[in-house]
């Protein structure tokens, strides 16, 4: 009989250390995942920011580059499309799907933005607009924060992955159904680049 006892007293002290260990892992891997939402969070704020500023930017270039209607009708589109894509993201940064649906959109949005940024310098008129230099200053301080908070973004995304992959952390993850959070990457050479501003 106190054999029994001891018996089950090892086996409830297992039992406990293995419970507490399995929700110090969930826990943990909750926390990482929290952290990257946070850090999408915030580039949510610099894109959607930076979307509002693109129809102002685009409303005063309409003034000067009447010639030109089809490159700023494509910003208007390049921007909704990307708009529309962040909205999804936002709603779910884990989802593979909607954040390569993310980079694409923003990748033709800095393809059409270096576009008009290009036939700019052709408008010396436009160049010289106080409007339009406070415009593009204030686009390219906040392409700079979008840089910032993708990378803090993908730190945020890293150490989710790491710890998710890791034994034995892996098999909780597998468990409770954590899966692999998409970097925010940025794929073509275009993109790579910062939009280039220039009012000389």
């Amino acid at each position: 009989m106190k054999e029994l006892i001891i018996t089950l007293i090892v086996l409830l002290v297992v039992g406990a250390i293995l419970a507490f260990f399995v929700i110090g892992i969930y826990n943990r891997l909750v926390a990482l995942r929290n952290r990257y939402k946070n850090a999408f969070a915030q580039i949510d704020v610099q894109l959607k920011r930076r979307y509002d500023l693109i129809p102002n930017l685009v409303e005063t270039a309409r003034a000067y580059m009447k010639h030109e209607a089809g490159t700023l009708e494509a910003v208007v589109k390049a921007r909704s499309q990307a708009s529309s894509a962040r909205e999804q993201a936002a709603a779910n940064p884990g989802d593979p799907k909607a954040m390569q649906g993310l980079m694409a959109a923003e990748a033709g949005l800095s393809g059409t933005l270096g576009r008009l940024f290009a036939l700019q310098e052709n408008y010396p008129d436009l160049k010289a607009n106080q409007n339009m230099m406070q415009l593009s200053e204030e686009l390219t301080s906040t392409e700079n924060k979008v840089g910032f908070a993708r990378q803090s973004y993908n730190d945020a995304v890293m150490n989710y992955n790491i710890k998710r992959e890791m034994f034995p952390s892996n098999i909780i993850a597998g468990m409770f159904n954590f899966t692999e959070a998409t970097l925010f990457e940025v794929k073509s050479e275009e993109e790579r680049e910062a939009v280039k501003v220039s009012f000389s």
